[in-house]
């Protein structure tokens, strides 16, 4: 169990069907109620108690505990006796037929969700210890060091993704802050494990290296010399890397092929295009040079923010991209924090149909 986790949480949630779901399973109840009815009704000649091996199967679908597909199987074969004491004129071949139809389909239920339960708790346990391994992946950043504040959101692409290559970073060194958010291709344990090279690497090179193009080029080289398939590295990484002066000073930017970062300036949101583009972390080699740099001059009441294009290429129904810079700019200038949840209820609306990608944003504000 990982450290944290209480016994509790290693438990799947209890099990809470889509309203489709109870709707078409109550549909189901109600033709078996309507068989069972017909059946009295019609007389001593005729019988449907072969539909009542239905009963076990629909009560599997709603519960993880065996029993109770199991009681319902009782129950169902309980109503196959006693309708077959109604139906003297039925053949006796077809009451057995129905008995037998009863048990099989009420072990078979209970079986599957013996085997259904099994496989989604492991799946689960499996899912926290990966979220467990993420947190401690990326450390939350400080909220406040001197006149910045800094706030941090990740979100899944899907409700049951709890683990991803989104990445980000916020190091406090004597050339003050440096940052790094960046987004590994694919997603899985590939994907983190390929994250958790990038961080390491990024956390000692910030402290180390006094430009911030030189702590570009350290994880470009890390990630170039990382094995992978035949031979190769099998991953790329964009990233943005930023060195903020806790005091007076420029803000360095250091873009790796990343979604340009915007900044939020007296209601108006203008991005913050790099001098030259440049590739992503472990392809510097196939242009060669450096990465470059660019500076801009903040001022009180500056937001700049960092997002992955789980953000940028999140679509609406029509295919159309969210409008992040329209809706910075409708935001405004507010916490950090409330910024970015008021932006990730707003992507998560806009793109009904879920998340295609995972989102990281990462806002700094200089208070006035």
């Amino acid at each position: 169990m990982p450290s944290g986790v209480r016994p509790d949480e290693t438990l799947p949630p209890p099990l809470r069907l889509p309203r489709r779901a109870r709707r078409l399973l109550a549909g189901a109840y109600l033709l078996l109620v309507a068989g069972v009815a017909a059946d009295v009704v019609t007389g001593p000649g005729t019988t449907v108690s072969p539909v009542l091996a239905a009963v076990p199967v629909l009560a599997g679908a709603t519960t993880r505990a065996a029993r109770v597909p199991a009681l319902a199987g009782v129950v169902a074969t309980l109503s196959v006796i006693l309708l077959a004491l109604a139906n003297r004129n039925v053949p006796l071949s077809v009451h057995i037929t129905a008995l037998v139809a009863v048990l099989a389909a009420t072990l078979a239920s209970a079986a599957n969700v013996i085997l259904v339960s099994t496989r989604e708790r492991e799946l689960f346990q499996v899912r926290t210890v990966s979220e467990a391994a993420q947190r401690a992946l990326l450390r939350p950043p400080p909220e406040h060091v001197g006149r910045l504040r800094i706030a941090v959101r990740y979100a899944a692409a899907a409700a049951e993704a709890r683990i991803g290559g989104d990445l980000y970073d916020v190091v406090d060194t004597q050339q003050g802050l440096r940052i790094l958010l960046g987004d590994v291709q694919g997603s899985g344990l590939g994907a983190v494990e390929t994250a958790a090279d990038v961080l390491g690497v990024f956390r000692e090179a910030a402290r180390t290296e006094p430009d911030l193009t030189a702590v570009a080029g350290r994880l470009n080289a890390a990630l170039a010399r990382r094995p992978g398939q035949a031979g190769m590295s099998t991953r790329f990484v964009t990233a943005l890397l930023a060195g903020i002066p806790t005091g007076a000073g420029p803000v360095e930017l250091v873009n790796c092929g990343h979604p340009h970062p915007l900044l939020l300036r007296a209601g108006r949101v203008s991005e913050l295009e790099p001098p030259e583009h440049a590739p992503p972390l472990s392809l510097l080699e196939l242009l060669g040079g450096d990465y470059p740099a660019s500076c801009f001059e903040p001022l009180p009441g500056d937001l700049l923010l960092l997002y992955t294009d789980g953000v940028s290429e999140a679509r609406d129904s029509g295919g159309r991209f969210y409008p992040l810079a329209e809706r910075l700019a409708a935001v405004g200038p507010h916490d950090p924090g409330d910024v970015l949840d008021e932006l990730l209820g707003d992507v998560r609306a806009y793109a009904r149909a879920g998340l295609d990608d995972d989102a990281a944003l990462l806002a700094v504000r200089w208070e006035h």
